[in-house]
C-alpha cells in the first residue's frame, strides 16, 4: 500500500488514520454551523472547532455540491477564492488545508496561494487536474465520478465506481474516494450499504482510502435515526471503516470521529511487511476473490488466479456418517481440507472458491459428497 505525503502529512498504512475537518465558505450549503462568509470568524471555527478537536487535514468548499443546487463555474468559485485565503492566513493552529474543487483553474489558483492539497469531487472530470496537482506535487483526493464536470458522484452502480476512479488515471499521490451518498437520484441507500461492505475492494489501488461517511443517510437509516441524532451511526461507521482499510475520514464531528477512528486503528488486522535490499514483502488485505481480483488487475496478473487465492472456512453439521466418509475420501489429496471432529457431528471444510467448485465438478453425482459440495460451489457464482 502506497503512503502519500500530503505537505510533510503521512497517510496510508504506516500512518495513523487522518481527520478531515470541513469548512465551507459557501452560503447555500446545508451543514450551518461550518458555513462562513467573513474570514476572521471562520479561522476562529477552524482553530476551535476542527485543528483544537484533532483535525489533521482542512477541507474549504467553495460550493454545495447538493444535487439540487445549479454548478457554480470555475469563476464563481475563483469569486470566493480570496474568503478561504484570507481564512487559512489567519489560521494559528497547524494543520493541511485541502481545497474542494472540479476545476484545475481554481486548484492552481489556490495552491500556488497556500492550500497543501485538493479534493477533487470530480474524480479528474477535468483531465487537467491531475496535471496541476503532478506540477504542484501535491496530495489529491479524487472522488469517483462520471466524466461530467456537473454531476460529481453520480455513478449509478456500484460496480462502476472502481473503474469511474480510474478516469484519467491516478497521480503518485493520489488518494481515492468511493463517494458515499446521494449524488444522484438513481444512487440507492443499498448501494451505499453495497459499498461499504466491499470497502477493502479500494485498496486494490494500492492507494490510500477517504471516506465521507459522517451521518450519512444509508447509516442513519438502519438506527432509525435522523441527521441530528445520527452521531452515534456515524462513529460505529468511522470504525469499521478504519478497520477495513480507510486512512482519511471527512466529518463535521471531528473530536468524536478522531476516537472512533483510533479505536478502528487499534483493532484493525496487522498486516506482515518486512523490507530489506532485496525488496519488499506486504500482507495485503484481502478476504474475497473480489478483493484479490482488484490486486491483480492492477498488477496485470490472471484475475482467473482470484478464485484460487481466498481460503473459506464453512461449518458442516447435521450430515450423515456416510456423508462424512464420502467427503474425507473425496477431499483426500486435494486443496480441500476436511476435518470432522469426534465431539460433536460438525466437521470443518477449507478451500478456496476455486478449489471447492473443481472439486464439486470432478466427483460423480451419486457420491454423497456431491449435494454439500455442489451447493457449496453453488454459492460462488
Amino acid at each position: 500500500m502506497r503512503n502519500v505525503d500530503a505537505a510533510g502529512l503521512g497517510i496510508g498504512d504506516d500512518h495513523p488514520p487522518r481527520i478531515m475537518g470541513v469548512l465551507n465558505v459557501s452560503q447555500e450549503s446545508p451543514y450551518k454551523p461550518s458555513v462562513f462568509n467573513n474570514a476572521g470568524e471562520a479561522a476562529e471555527y477552524v482553530d476551535r472547532e476542527l485543528i483544537d478537536e484533532g483535525a489533521d487535514i482542512v477541507d474549504v468548499g467553495l460550493e454545495s455540491a447538493n444535487k439540487k443546487f445549479e454548478v457554480l463555474s470555475a469563476e464563481g468559485e475563483l469569486d470566493r477564492l480570496d474568503t478561504a485565503i484570507e481564512t487559512i492566513e489567519s489560521v494559528s493552529g497547524d494543520a493541511i488545508f485541502s481545497i474542494e474543487t472540479r476545476y484545475h483553474e481554481v486548484a492552481e489558483e489556490a495552491l500556488s496561494r497556500g492550500f497543501d492539497m485538493v479534493n477533487d469531487i470530480c474524480g479528474f472530470a477535468d483531465p487537467k487536474m491531475p496535471e496541476v496537482c503532478r506540477d504542484y506535487d501535491v496530495a489529491v483526493a479524487k472522488m469517483a465520478s462520471p466524466p461530467d464536470l456537473e454531476r460529481p458522484g453520480a455513478i449509478e452502480d456500484v460496480d462502476d465506481i472502481y473503474e469511474a476512479l480510474s478516469l484519467n488515471g491516478l497521480t503518485d499521490k493520489t488518494i481515492v474516494d468511493p463517494a458515499f451518498g446521494g449524488w444522484s437520484e438513481e444512487k440507492t441507500i443499498e448501494d451505499d450499504r453495497e459499498t461499504f461492505r466491499r470497502l477493502r475492494e479500494f485498496r486494490g489501488y494500492g492507494q490510500p482510502i477517504l471516506v465521507s461517511i459522517n451521518r450519512k443517510n444509508f447509516l442513519r437509516s438502519v438506527a432509525g435515526r435522523d441527521t441530528e441524532q445520527a452521531l452515534a451511526v456515524s462513529l460505529a461507521a468511522t470504525s469499521m471503516a478504519v478497520e477495513r482499510g480507510a486512512h482519511v475520514i471527512r466529518t463535521h464531528d471531528v473530536r468524536e470521529t478522531r476516537d472512533a477512528a483510533l479505536i478502528g486503528a487499534e483493532f484493525a488486522r496487522d498486516r506482515t511487511r518486512t523490507a530489506s535490499d532485496e525488496g519488499t514483502i506486504e500482507e495485503l488485505d484481502v478476504t474475497t476473490t473480489r478483493e484479490a481480483d482488484r490486486h491483480l488487475d492492477r498488477l496485470g496478473g490472471d484475475p482467473n488466479a482470484a478464485a484460487d487465492t481466498v481460503t473459506r472456512v464453512f461449518e458442516l453439521s447435521g450430515f450423515s456418517p456416510e456423508t462424512r466418509d464420502a467427503l474425507t475420501a473425496a477431499t483426500a489429496g486435494t486443496a480441500v481440507r476436511f476435518v470432522a471432529g469426534d465431539r460433536t457431528d460438525a466437521a470443518l471444510l477449507f478451500g478456496t472458491p476455486g478449489a471447492i467448485r473443481s472439486l464439486a465438478g470432478a466427483i460423480e453425482d451419486t457420491n454423497p459428497a456431491a449435494g454439500p459440495l455442489t451447493r457449496l460451489a453453488a454459492q460462488f457464482e
